[in-house]
């Protein structure tokens, strides 16, 4: 699975646009899986079509196994996002909670509450998704605008 969001920038003002968590299946083989995050960035994409993507950069993982399974779903994803003409920037999950949180060592519950405070949301989204919003918010604060395409 991976998070996905999406904002909009006017002047020093962040709008929500959208977010979720695209699902794999669990009964599906591993390709079968990278390919149905492949398919579903694709539809999120065709869907708002952004001008801008961001990804985190992968963190070290205690399971090597995980690291591995980690890097070939990133990869996928950053394909999708090339496929689809977008420039795509990477940023550290420790740059990624300064942007957001002011603090780079944040906890995820911390950064699920500003995600939803500097996005006026009526609730939090899920770790994914507000990680994800997190990743579009620090974007926004590093490239200064990101306007969806007409």
């Amino acid at each position: 699975m991976a998070g996905y969001g999406l904002i909009d920038q006017r002047g020093n003002e962040l709008f929500f646009v959208a977010c979720g968590v695209i699902r794999t299946s669990p009964d599906k083989s591993f390709p079968e899986r990278l390919q149905e995050l492949h398919s579903g960035l694709s539809e999120v994409l065709a869907t708002h079509r952004p001008n801008h993507a961001a990804v985190e950069e992968i963190f070290t993982a205690v399971n090597p196994r995980s690291a591995l399974k980690l890097g070939h779903a990133r990869g996928v994803l950053i394909l999708a996002l090339m496929q689809a003409g977008l420039p795509v920037a990477e940023f550290t999950p420790m740059v990624v909670k300064q942007a957001v949180a002011g603090y780079g060592k944040a906890p995820k519950e911390q950064v699920q509450q500003m995600v939803r405070s500097l996005l006026h949301l009526s609730a939090s989204p899920s770790q994914d998704a507000a990680d994800a919003l997190a990743v579009a918010i620090c974007l926004a604060n590093h490239a200064g605008v990101l306007p969806r395409k007409p």
